[in-house]
Order: C-alpha cells, then structure tokens, then sequence
C-alpha cells in the first residue's frame, strides 16, 4: 500500500545507535544532509537556518530531541513565525532488531500536508530515501 499521508525512509547504518542520533539530533550537523535547509546556521539557541538546494529560499528548523527515544521532532518553516511539525527522526538500536550493538536502523518520517500536490507530495518522499543515502555514508565514513 502506498500511504496517501505518511512517508518513511529507512536505512542500516553499521554505527551504534547513539552515534546515529548524534548527527539526527544536531541542528548543525543535519545541514550536511538534509537538501531543504543545507549549510545551516544557528541563528538563536535552537533555531537553525539552511538553504533550500531546490528553491535557494531559506529554511528555519527547530529540533525537539528525546534522548531517551532517539527521537526528533523536526519544525520547519520559511520563516521562524510560520515553522510548524513536518518531519520525524528515529533510530533504532540494533541490539532491538537482533543485528548487534554496532549497527542501527535510522528512520525519516513525513506527513503530508493537505495543501501539498501530488508532485510535491513525490518530492518529499525522494527527497527524504536520497537523504538516507547521506546520513549512511556520513556515519559509515567518520
């Protein structure tokens, strides 16, 4: 089934899980792979500002991190007045999922907005299985 509002990425990453979450979790360090907001600065404690490689138009992100989980919630916005949820991160411990302690499985997630097309839609969910190919070969190479 193709899921008309949600779109996961995964990926195995030989990194144990806290090593992934590093680089999910940090607001810097995620402008090296993720397209919509590259280069990043941050521009207050929090909130990052990155480069949109497909319009060149500035995005802001905020991180809402929980450790405990190895979760993040991403808000992002064209501006830091009209930031809102749009994507999730998870990693799994590969300890979970019976591969060892030195690998993990990292998860993007993305619902859909009902204002999006359904171009715009199909851009997203690329966008985000590209991505994994990134964040794999950061983590794999460090």
């Amino acid at each position: 089934m193709i899921d008309p509002h949600c779109h996961s990425s995964s990926i195995m990453v030989e990194r144990p899980a806290v090593v992934a979450f590093e680089l999910m979790s940090d607001g810097l360090k995620q402008g090296q792979w993720a397209w919509g907001s590259l280069n990043r600065t941050e521009v207050e404690p929090g909130l990052f500002c990155g480069t949109s490689t497909f319009t060149g138009k500035q995005t802001f992100v905020r991180l809402n991190i929980d450790r405990a989980r190895f979760q993040v919630d991403y808000e992002v916005g064209a501006a830091k007045e009209a930031m809102q949820f749009r994507n999730m991160s998870r990693v799994i411990p590969g300890e979970l999922l019976r591969m060892g302690p030195d690998k993990c499985v990292v998860t993007l997630l993305t619902w859909r907005l009902e204002t999006q097309t359904d171009a715009e839609w199909i851009q997203f969910g690329t966008i985000h299985e590209a991505e994994m190919f990134l964040i794999k070969g950061i983590l794999e190479r460090t």
